[in-house]
């Protein structure tokens, strides 16, 4: 059997944790700027890891069960956990920037699909389509709601668009831990799962591909592709659920 802990925060840990929310916001838009064709995720990487140290916090995703980078970053059929390297945007790319920073104790959960330059109208739709469904699930995560109404938003605005939601790798709670209970699946039945009370802290992002849902990991442990080698797009924003509806709290 297994038990879930859930961390409630107060007014005071959600001010804390607010603070760790606004400079990943910050270094995401900072990355989102970057993106363009000739750079490399790596000189991407190095822009968002300054600016996090630059405010006195430190990348969450540094050396976190061994990654590499301070940053995630994932182009077209990469779905997440790309390793920032050598390799260099093209364009027509899409490229998706996921970004974590640790400060006053609390981790704030951030990501974002960006174009490179002009890219096709199917490319852009999937991106619309996935940031739209990231506020979808926002919307639905309210007081006395459960996680399957979040659940249900997302996988319902994706699907009747024609793509599919990722089903190995899911949101989660954020907070002194950069995972924490609950999960937040992008695919369930409304209704079910964990009642959402105000005090919880939720990282939902929807992971959409094109095309099918499988997903692979390649060799190295961390990089996810999709299978059938489609686009994929990635949304992500840390919320606080709380009595009068849901905050979000990375936003810069």
């Amino acid at each position: 059997m297994v038990i879930e802990i859930i961390h409630i925060k107060n007014s005071r840990e959600l001010e804390l944790m607010k603070e760790a929310c606004v400079i990943v916001a910050r270094a995401l838009q900072l990355g989102g700027k970057a993106v363009c064709p000739g750079v490399t995720t790596a000189e991407i990487d190095r822009e968002i890891r300054k600016y996090i140290e630059s405010q006195g916090a430190r990348p969450s995703f540094l050396w976190y069960g061994g990654f590499p980078g301070s940053a995630c970053i994932s182009i077209n059929g990469t779905v997440i956990h790309g390793i920032p390297d050598k390799t260099v945007i093209k364009e027509g790319d899409i490229v998706s920037i996921d970004v974590g920073a640790y400060l006053n104790g609390y981790h704030g959960d951030n990501a974002a699909t960006f174009p490179a330059g002009n890219v096709s109208k199917e490319a852009q739709r999937l991106i619309d389509t996935t940031r739209e469904s990231l506020y979808e699930g926002i919307r639905a995560a309210k007081a006395k709601k459960r996680i399957g109404d979040i659940s249900s938003a997302v996988q319902r605005y994706v699907e009747v668009r024609g793509y599919s939601v990722v089903r190995q790798f899911v949101g989660h709670g954020v907070g002194v831990n950069l995972h924490e209970d609950p999960s937040v699946p992008n695919f369930v039945t409304p209704g079910h799962g964990h009642t959402l009370i105000p005090g919880m802290t939720l990282a939902i992002e929807p992971m959409v591909n094109a095309g099918t849902p499988d997903v692979k990991i390649l060799e190295d442990g961390w990089t996810v592709v999709t299978a059938d080698g489609k686009l994929s797009a990635h949304f992500e924003h840390t919320i606080a659920i709380t009595p009068d509806g849901p905050v979000i709290m990375t936003l810069p």
